[in-house]
């Protein structure tokens, strides 16, 4: 389904909030730190995180133009955080990082979803 014309920016916004997050992964602030270490997630895959972000961010932004692309990233941008948010509870870890980043950012994901392809 393509995007229409007035429609671009949702998927933009959440483009520019993972690349975002995916700057700041390369050097992780205590934040991000304190939270991949709170759900047990090997340090050795850290860099994993960046690619698939950066890799949304292309998607999104792609999608723009290529009818289905952002519907795509969008769709595994919710499964990643949908993912996080699994892995901060089996881990017991459900503090501010959970709350505010991880299902902060899923709510966006599922709003630009509904906004973009659901409308």
């Amino acid at each position: 389904m393509p995007l229409t014309p007035d429609m671009w920016w949702p998927p933009a916004v959440l483009a520019l909030a993972l690349f975002s997050d995916a700057a700041m992964s390369l050097r992780p602030p205590k934040f991000i730190r304190d939270c991949l270490n709170g759900v047990g997630f090997p340090r050795e895959w850290w860099w994993a995180l960046i690619v698939i972000k950066t890799l949304a961010v292309i998607g999104l932004i792609a999608g723009i133009w290529i009818p289905g692309i952002a519907l795509a990233a969008n769709t595994g941008v919710i499964v990643y955080f949908l993912s996080a948010a699994a892995a901060h509870i089996r881990a017991r870890f459900t503090g501010q990082a959970f709350w505010l980043n991880c299902l902060g950012m899923l709510a966006l994901s599922i709003a630009v979803l509904i906004l973009s392809f659901a409308l």
